[in-house]
């Protein structure tokens, strides 16, 4: 038997690449007579970058940005494609892991700072830009990274306006005029995670604002703000930010760089497993293991976990995943691509103690897999 052991990372535990390692270290103490390749693969979610620049060979840069609040730090990016490719992370810049928990707020936070990554980028005079936008602490509709590439935002009388969501009510006009114009040149690619759009019950402000921070008026000021921006869009460019499938991911920053910047928004992880050619992988697979910290109906929405079971079970490939939280019912359409669904869990334990579990319970998960597989053959 050859597994391709394929998970996501399990948020706030283990990246990707390190469940792999949990799943296959388990399996190897069991009785199980196989080979296994570790395939740890990202949907564009926090981690992605990482992964696409190992599995090529990148490089490594190092940029002073601004955080989400405004904060100098140091962080990174990654070039491939004999450094014609960059490969960037918004997490790593704007991301709500840079946040205490009594800091996160999006009427306050802002992109800037990976508008700054796509600058350094541009410095290296690269063709391609790979922007990976999981993970974000943001709900400023992509405005701050417009900011630091020379886009700027005025009132009624043409002041200059902060491009934070808390302000964006008094936003009328938007200057192109300053645009760095070697943004307009490359070919920017947005992996989402996510389908929605970016306005209404379904929007970047209602569904992701109180995952951000946000309490309900908050989230009110939100939707108002991102409304605000989209008729300032319309009027300026003729296109319409909330009708862009994927418009909502981090925050809106998806449907703003797609109308001002000609991205092209992909969904992540169907992006991810053609250019890492992962059906090379899956060509010699008998099993799929795969997982994340949740499966449940919204992983058939276009994460991970389903974009490797779909393919796998268009090749007759039976497929588990694993996961800190499954449905305790039987999921009909789940159960068409998982053939089964392992909690990793096996006692009532806080969330903090099962995330400083995950590796161990990985370990004796798959432990007990191998052990069950090879009786069964």
């Amino acid at each position: 038997m050859h597994i391709l052991i394929a998970p996501n990372a399990f948020k706030n535990s283990l990246s990707a690449g390190e469940a792999a390692e949990a799943i296959s270290k388990g399996l190897k103490q069991s009785k199980l007579q196989h080979t296994s390749e570790c395939y740890p693969i990202g949907d564009g979610g926090d981690g992605t970058a990482d992964l696409l620049i190992k599995k090529f060979n990148g490089t490594i840069i190092n940029a002073e940005v601004h955080d989400p609040l405004f904060r100098k730090i140091i962080t990174t990016f990654g070039l491939i494609d004999d450094a014609q490719t960059a490969v960037i992370e918004l997490a790593n810049a704007s991301g709500i892991k840079l946040l205490r928990p009594h800091e996160h707020n999006p009427l306050k936070a802002t992109t800037f700072g990976t508008g700054e990554l796509i600058k350094h980028a541009l410095s290296k005079n690269v063709t391609k830009i790979i922007l990976c936008i999981g993970g974000s602490a943001t709900v400023d509709g992509g405005t701050g990274i417009l900011n630091a590439l020379g886009v700027r935002f005025r009132d009624t009388i043409g002041n200059i306006i902060n491009p934070v969501l808390e302000y964006l009510s008094s936003l009328d006009v938007m200057d192109l005029s300053s645009i760095d114009k070697k943004i307009l040149n490359v070919q920017l690619v947005v992996l989402c995670d996510v389908e929605n759009t970016l306005l209404g019950e379904n929007g970047a402000a209602k569904i992701f604002g109180p995952q951000k921070g946000a309490n309900t008026t908050d989230v009110i000021t939100l939707e108002h703000g991102l409304t605000k921006l989209r008729e300032v869009i319309f009027e300026a460019t003729g296109k319409d930010m909330a009708l862009i499938k994927h418009g909502g991911a981090a925050g809106g920053v998806a449907a703003g760089l797609s109308v001002l910047l000609n991205a092209k928004l992909v969904p992540g992880i169907e992006y991810f497993l053609d250019i890492t050619g992962f059906n090379h992988s899956l060509r010699n697979a008998d099993l799929l293991i795969t997982g994340e910290g949740s499966i449940d109906a919204q992983t058939l929405e276009g994460k991970a976990p389903f974009g490797v079971a779909y393919r796998a079970k268009e090749k007759g490939i039976p497929v588990i995943g694993m996961a800190g939280k499954v449905p305790e019912k039987t999921d009909r359409r789940l159960h068409q691509y998982f053939d089964e669904l392992l909690a990793i869990n096996n006692e009532n334990v806080s969330l903090d103690e099962a995330l400083k579990n995950t590796y161990a319970n990985l370990v004796r998960n798959a432990h007990e897999l191998g052990n069950t597989l090879a009786i069964k053959k």
